[in-house]
């Protein structure tokens, strides 16, 4: 009896049930359950039965988008284990009698590669960058593949009629009730069932890496849209009701009152207030003027906030809002647990205890572009892999704050002590208060320290499918040298290949740039002849000049090609020291107070044409400009056919610096 009150009291105002009458209660998964028999006029009984008939038919929509995303993700996750791509460490040659013969492995891989040149041709481009942004034509068509079935969906299924029903309490009154309450019903079950997919696909400690093997920053585009998705939806879902409750119901306003005096409509006012802002706040506008890093923050408060709003508004969907809170909670507690793993040392006295990372601190001035803080440290603990990321907190500036940056050197482990290096230029905000922190500090100290705490590492090995085979071409703009620098470190640490090309193409505002990683650079260098190592740097801030200054001059045994007349740089700078044994061009391709980038297009064809053998991995770090030209410029490289036809040279896969792997 306590139930059935429970139930009359959540139902009188919904619906026009009369409790007092019925016989049975008919459970509906995700809704209040009905009243059985309906004992109202033939009207009312029809619009009910179209209520709750379509609130079955949405859950199993619902059902269905989730069994279709956890097949696709099965079947992915299956895919990468039967037809995994041939890894460096791997030769047919080793494959031996219980595995597939060599010429079956040789045919498989060969039809891997066409797909994936093909794929990559018409797929890799940006597509509506007005709209879009500096997206690919890949992530769109899933965008558009994901709205299509939901709209699609929102209006399959329902019957659209209209029932005039008399107000019991008011007779000559009559309610209007029509399709508009059951679609604005599936809509809102919608926005439910989108949640734990929004939060899975934003979250850092990712389900879905796990899954594709893709770095969760892959996914940054389709939760950012289906947010979008998520605020349309609940704007129509409370437009919607608004009319039926304030316009098509009477009498009037004592209708409209009722309805958004109680409970549930309070908590959903509430959440649709709160998903506005979150759209409100994640606009670049928005984030202009509150900052990138408040974004972060509130973003996160009020996710959960609007979870919990949805959950007072109706509780019935639980089963969709659960998994979202779970999700984010797993994601937050990994996050803080893997710092606390790194952080957790011996302290000076012999305990263990948290213990920051302590990273000298070298400043390179640039009042016009913002200045340069490279930092090096060694910490005790286990290597990443080349192409992964740490999110940093200057703990001296902000423990509130971390960024993510791209280790420039190759992990490896000296004495149980990892060496880490980065590099970031300060623009603002944070980054601006470490640059100033490196300034004061080393005007009062030839060396100085700043504290770090590291969490992380994340993303995926972007070396790992790199096999001898693989001719690389190294594609960077300033501080984006972080990305691609370790692959060629681990390049020359290996025995070097015939036949294979190796160039690097980096675009820097001044010569003096290359002082960021002078002993890298040399590296490389003294290791260019052996491994074929063309090293290209594009100087696009500096004006070129038609002769040399005596400071310039450039002494014969050192082998500086300078292509452009004053492509050439002091007798002081680092790149001074290059011998006639490596490959080193120096060009000036700009002028003060203007850019001009290097030609992506013509030096991607000309790498391309000019290998021997093997395919191409280019990998690139810059501009979002840069990274959009190589998108066409590689995609237009590739060729299913030639490939089809032996020739791998037109298999060229771009990994860029947005963790899309092509």
């Amino acid at each position: 009896m306590a139930t059935m009150e429970a139930m009359k009291s959540r139902l009188v105002d919904r619906h026009i049930q009369d409790l007092t009458t019925a016989s049975n209660l008919e459970k509906h998964w995700g809704y209040v359950d009905r009243a059985i028999p309906c004992t109202n006029d033939a009207g009312s009984c029809a619009y009910l039965d179209e209520v709750y008939a379509n609130h079955d038919l949405t859950m199993v929509y619902s059902g269905i988008f989730w069994s279709i995303i956890g097949g696709i993700l099965l079947l992915w996750a299956i895919g990468r284990r039967v037809f995994p791509s041939t890894r460096a460490d791997e030769v047919f040659a080793n494959v031996d009698s219980e595995k597939l013969s060599k010429k079956i492995a040789e045919r498989r891989s060969r039809i891997r590669m066409t797909v994936a040149s093909l794929t990559r041709r018409y797929l890799l481009p940006d597509s509506v960058r007005s709209i879009f942004g500096r997206t690919t034509r890949l992530q769109v068509i899933i965008l558009a593949v994901l709205t299509s079935y939901l709209f699609i969906f929102s209006f399959t299924g329902l019957t659209y009629e209209k029932w005039i029903t008399p107000v019991k309490k008011n007779p000559g009154l009559y309610n209007t009730r029509t399709t508009l309450g059951p679609w604005s019903d599936r809509i809102g079950v919608f926005a439910y069932a989108l949640t734990p997919l929004s939060v899975m696909l934003s979250s850092r400690e990712s389900i879905l890496s796990l899954l594709t093997g893709l770095p969760y920053q892959s996914f940054n585009f389709l939760h950012r849209w289906l947010g979008y998705i998520i605020v349309l939806q609940g704007t129509l879902h409370a437009i919607a009701w608004t009319i039926v409750e304030v316009r098509l119901y009477q009498p009037q306003p004592a209708t409209a009152q009722e309805w958004i005096a109680q409970l549930y409509m309070i908590w959903g006012v509430v959440a649709l207030i709160l998903l506005l802002l979150l759209f409100v706040l994640s606009t670049p506008w928005g984030i202009r003027l509150t900052g990138y890093e408040f974004f972060r923050k509130a973003h996160y408060v009020l996710a959960m906030v609007y979870i919990g709003a949805c959950w007072g508004h109706w509780a019935n969907l639980k089963c969709f809002l659960l998994p979202g809170l779970a999700i984010w909670g797993l994601d937050r507690g990994i996050r803080y647990f893997r710092s606390a793993l790194i952080h957790y040392q011996y302290l000076p006295d012999g305990s263990m205890g948290f213990k920051a990372a302590h990273a000298s601190l070298t400043y390179f001035p640039d009042a016009e572009h913002g200045d340069i803080v490279r930092m090096d440290f060694k910490h005790p603990q286990d290597p990443w892999k080349v192409g992964k990321h740490f999110y940093l907190c200057f703990s001296e500036c902000s423990i509130w704050q971390s960024h993510p940056f791209t280790p420039l050197n190759l992990p490896k482990v000296e004495n149980g002590l990892v060496s880490h290096s980065y590099i970031l230029r300060a623009k603002g905000g944070e980054t601006k208060k470490v640059a100033q922190l490196a300034a004061k500090k080393l005007a009062e100290a030839p060396s100085a320290t700043t504290p770090l705490i590291l969490s992380g590492s994340y993303g995926e090995s972007i070396v790992e499918h790199l096999t001898p085979d693989v001719n690389v071409l190294c594609v960077a703009g300033g501080t984006g040298i972080t990305y691609v620098l370790p692959v060629l470190l681990g390049l020359i640490e290996k025995k070097e290949v015939k036949d294979r090309k190796v160039q690097l193409v980096w675009a820097i505002r001044k010569k003096d740039d290359t002082r960021w990683i002078e002993k890298e650079l040399n590296d490389i260098r003294k290791a260019a002849k052996a491994h074929k190592i063309e090293v290209h740097i594009y100087v696009t801030r500096e004006a070129s000049t038609k002769h040399l200054s005596s400071s310039e001059d450039i002494s014969e045994k050192e082998d500086v090609v300078v292509k452009d007349a004053g492509a050439c740089c002091s007798a002081g700078s680092s790149i001074k020291e290059v011998q006639s044994n490596s490959t080193l061009d120096v060009q000036r391709i700009g002028g003060e107070g203007f850019d001009t980038h290097p030609d992506l297009e013509r030096i991607v064809n000309e790498f391309v044409e000019g290998t021997i053998k093997g395919s191409t991995t280019v990998y690139a770090s810059g501009p979002g400009g840069m990274i959009s030209d190589l998108r066409s410029v590689v995609a237009s490289c590739n060729s299913g056919a030639k490939v089809w036809g032996g020739n791998e040279r037109y298999d060229v896969r771009l990994v860029c610096d947005d963790r899309l792997e092509w």
